[in-house]
């Protein structure tokens, strides 16, 4: 039995978002631009699909831009909000973000405005008192992910949103809702966050489709340039089989599917820890609000992950060593270093990330194919 738990890299698209892709393909491949009326019925089901990913995330009353990807839509919130802001400032950008939000700091720079990492603790959640200490009225936006996409910790938005309010009101918030979409709840209208990116890929839609929620009333300039679709926001003739694809994801994602994955991340940690004793958690312990109800990640010295991943392959069960975006750069994890793990321990982790159709199964046979790999990879790695 083929065993995935790479699902924070991509997910298997699900029945409902490739029958809404297929039916689009066939039906409403029209230019949702064009004015004659099959265009404008292609016009009128993706402004469906757009209030039904706001209502997902309680943001009705915004805007939702349709992007290519969490990357792009991370990139319009960031540097298409600070191309408005005319005094330079600071702009906090947590130790664990993403490439997507943390490869910004170049261009921020270029922008006229300095780059300042926030301080997270052994888990990897964000240090609210060191961060109180570093805000203050020349902060210009705050970058801080919902959930780390290696360690699976959930960030104190709330809090943030608190801090912000009271020492540097004016700051944007930009949470970069890639890995909490669907999966960790939020209600954008109430959050006092600025903009928020999610992806389709990551919630059983097909890749090529995200989007970005952001508040009716804030500035925000685009990136790139062309015939002005979505609101002269995000040019390009939108991808409208992939946008009722999304929704249609939206749509069908199990209403317990999160209290599931929460149950089968609880049996993995603990067939896990059985299994090996001296595992180390990276990240929340599973089952506390700090933890993401999908992601695990677990070190398994003195095994490297490249190592165990090549084995558990070969059994037939995928994971990962961390971020599928830096996997092939061979680099030790910026998440795990900046949570204080030593080299070795980044070097052993592996990612482990559910999605609502894991089953009991899949967990007991990936906990049985990791500890027989780490039996014999051990004992050789010894001599």
């Amino acid at each position: 039995m083929a065993v995935y738990l790479d699902n924070s890299a991509t997910t298997q698209p699900c029945e409902a978002a490739i029958q809404a892709a297929e039916d689009a393909l066939r039906a409403h491949w029209h230019n949702p631009s064009s004015l004659y009326k099959p265009a404008m019925e292609a016009e009128k089901l993706m402004n469906q699909a757009r209030a039904t990913c706001l209502r997902a995330v309680h943001a009705q009353g915004h805007r939702l831009v349709f992007t290519g990807s969490g990357t792009e839509a991370d990139n319009l919130a960031i540097l298409g909000y600070l191309k408005t802001v005319r005094k330079p400032g600071r702009v906090l950008i947590s130790q664990v973000e993403h490439p997507a939000v943390a490869a910004c700091a170049q261009e921020i720079g270029r922008l006229g405005h300095r780059v300042e990492n926030m301080a997270v603790d052994r888990r990897g959640v964000v240090d609210l008192e060191k961060l109180e200490a570093q805000l203050g009225e020349d902060v210009r936006m705050i970058c801080v992910m919902q959930v780390n996409n290696e360690t699976g910790a959930v960030m104190p938005l709330q809090e943030i949103v608190a801090l912000r309010n009271r020492l540097c009101p004016e700051a944007a918030i930009h949470a970069d809702g890639v890995q909490g979409f669907l999966r960790v709840p939020i209600r954008f209208s109430d959050s006092g966050i600025q903009s928020y990116a999610f992806s389709g890929h990551k919630i059983h839609a097909p890749k090529g489709i995200a989007g970005l929620v952001v508040r009716r009333e804030a500035r925000l300039a685009p990136i790139q340039f062309g015939g002005g679709q979505e609101e002269g926001w995000r040019s390009g003739t939108e991808n409208v089989p992939g946008i009722l694809a999304m929704a249609a994801a939206v749509e069908a994602f199990p209403a317990d599917g999160v209290a599931h994955m929460v149950e089968m991340k609880r049996r993995l940690w603990d067939g896990l820890r059985a299994a090996i004793p001296t595992a180390e958690l990276n990240g929340p312990e599973p089952g506390t609000p700090e933890s993401a109800p999908h992601i695990l990640n677990v070190s398994v010295q003195p095994v490297r992950s490249q190592t165990m991943l090549f084995a558990l392959e070969g059994e037939g069960v995928y994971v990962s060593a961390g971020s599928a975006c830096s996997s092939h750069r061979q680099k030790v994890s910026a998440a795990l270093t900046a949570m204080g793990c030593s080299t070795q321990r980044a070097d052993c982790a592996l990612r482990f990330s559910l999605c609502p159709a894991v089953t009991a199964e899949m967990i007991d046979t990936t906990v049985d194919a990791v500890r027989r790999q780490y039996e014999a990879l051990s004992a050789y790695v010894r001599k």
